[in-house]
Protein backbone atom coordinates (compact mmCIF):
# COMPACT_ATOMS: atom_id res chain seq x y z
CA UNK A 1 0.00 0.00 0.00
CA UNK A 2 1.25 3.55 -1.04
CA UNK A 3 0.66 6.30 1.03
CA UNK A 4 0.57 9.62 -0.77
CA UNK A 5 2.88 12.52 1.40
CA UNK A 6 0.68 15.10 2.92
CA UNK A 7 -0.19 18.23 1.00
CA UNK A 8 1.83 21.30 1.52
CA UNK A 9 -0.28 24.62 2.15
CA UNK A 10 0.12 26.96 -0.68
CA UNK A 11 1.77 29.70 1.29
CA UNK A 12 4.86 27.39 1.58
CA UNK A 13 4.88 25.66 -1.83
CA UNK A 14 4.41 29.05 -3.16
CA UNK A 15 8.29 29.64 -2.09
CA UNK A 16 9.80 26.40 -3.03
CA UNK A 17 11.85 25.69 -5.95
CA UNK A 18 9.83 22.99 -8.14
CA UNK A 19 12.87 20.80 -8.28
CA UNK A 20 15.76 20.36 -6.30
CA UNK A 21 19.18 18.49 -7.19
CA UNK A 22 20.18 16.44 -3.94
CA UNK A 23 23.64 14.30 -3.93
CA UNK A 24 25.39 11.67 -2.13
CA UNK A 25 28.54 10.44 -1.98
CA UNK A 26 29.62 6.85 0.41
CA UNK A 27 32.89 5.24 -0.12
CA UNK A 28 31.63 2.95 -2.92
CA UNK A 29 29.03 5.08 -4.99
CA UNK A 30 27.59 8.21 -6.22
CA UNK A 31 24.49 8.78 -6.21
CA UNK A 32 22.15 11.85 -7.23
CA UNK A 33 18.42 12.85 -7.20
CA UNK A 34 15.99 15.36 -7.91
CA UNK A 35 13.41 15.83 -5.42
CA UNK A 36 9.71 17.64 -6.66
CA UNK A 37 9.65 19.69 -3.40
CA UNK A 38 5.69 20.07 -3.61
CA UNK A 39 5.05 16.62 -3.48
CA UNK A 40 7.80 15.74 -1.84
CA UNK A 41 8.60 12.42 -4.21
CA UNK A 42 12.01 11.65 -6.09
CA UNK A 43 10.96 12.90 -9.89
CA UNK A 44 14.22 11.47 -11.08
CA UNK A 45 17.53 9.43 -9.76
CA UNK A 46 20.74 8.16 -11.22
CA UNK A 47 23.59 5.90 -9.51
CA UNK A 48 26.54 4.28 -9.99
CA UNK A 49 24.92 1.07 -8.19
CA UNK A 50 22.87 0.64 -11.23
CA UNK A 51 23.67 -2.65 -13.60
CA UNK A 52 23.75 -0.52 -16.08
CA UNK A 53 25.89 2.39 -15.68
CA UNK A 54 28.16 0.14 -14.01
CA UNK A 55 29.56 -1.42 -16.90
CA UNK A 56 30.41 1.48 -18.24
CA UNK A 57 32.58 2.61 -15.08
CA UNK A 58 36.38 1.65 -14.19
CA UNK A 59 35.24 3.31 -10.63
CA UNK A 60 32.24 3.79 -9.63
CA UNK A 61 33.59 6.26 -6.51
CA UNK A 62 35.74 8.65 -8.49
CA UNK A 63 35.18 12.15 -9.81
CA UNK A 64 34.87 10.57 -13.19
CA UNK A 65 31.92 8.37 -11.84
CA UNK A 66 30.37 11.77 -10.78
CA UNK A 67 30.32 13.11 -14.15
CA UNK A 68 28.66 10.13 -15.84
CA UNK A 69 26.74 9.92 -13.28
CA UNK A 70 24.91 13.45 -13.76
CA UNK A 71 25.29 12.87 -17.54
CA UNK A 72 23.29 10.43 -17.15
CA UNK A 73 20.99 11.74 -14.36
CA UNK A 74 20.73 15.05 -17.24
CA UNK A 75 19.54 12.59 -19.87
CA UNK A 76 16.76 11.18 -17.60
CA UNK A 77 15.88 15.00 -16.92
CA UNK A 78 15.55 15.79 -20.93
CA UNK A 79 13.51 12.57 -21.43
CA UNK A 80 10.95 13.95 -17.99
CA UNK A 81 10.96 17.50 -19.50
CA UNK A 82 12.25 18.73 -16.81
CA UNK A 83 14.44 21.94 -17.90
CA UNK A 84 15.75 23.42 -14.78
CA UNK A 85 16.78 21.91 -11.35
CA UNK A 86 18.15 23.89 -8.38
CA UNK A 87 21.56 22.40 -6.44
CA UNK A 88 21.25 21.65 -2.39
CA UNK A 89 24.20 21.27 -1.00
CA UNK A 90 24.39 19.76 2.11
CA UNK A 91 26.53 21.91 5.25
CA UNK A 92 29.98 19.62 4.43
CA UNK A 93 29.58 20.13 0.91
CA UNK A 94 31.21 22.15 -1.00
CA UNK A 95 31.51 23.04 -4.71
CA UNK A 96 34.68 20.76 -5.87
CA UNK A 97 35.62 17.52 -6.66
CA UNK A 98 32.74 15.01 -6.83
CA UNK A 99 29.69 17.57 -6.69
CA UNK A 100 31.54 20.06 -9.04
CA UNK A 101 31.56 17.16 -11.65
CA UNK A 102 28.02 16.03 -11.06
CA UNK A 103 26.94 19.73 -11.37
CA UNK A 104 29.13 20.76 -14.12
CA UNK A 105 27.81 17.75 -16.21
CA UNK A 106 24.19 18.28 -15.37
CA UNK A 107 24.57 21.69 -16.86
CA UNK A 108 26.79 20.83 -20.30
CA UNK A 109 23.80 18.71 -20.92
CA UNK A 110 21.58 21.21 -21.06
CA UNK A 111 19.91 22.04 -17.62
CA UNK A 112 19.43 24.76 -16.19
CA UNK A 113 20.45 24.99 -12.75
CA UNK A 114 18.74 27.95 -10.53
CA UNK A 115 19.67 29.98 -7.90
CA UNK A 116 19.17 28.78 -4.37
Amino acid sequence: MVIPPPDRPPSVTKFLKPYVLKMHFTNKFVSAHVIHTPTATVACSASSQEKASRGSMESTRDVAAAAKIGKLLSERLLQKNIPSVAVHLKREQKYNGKVKAVVDSVKDAGVKLLQN
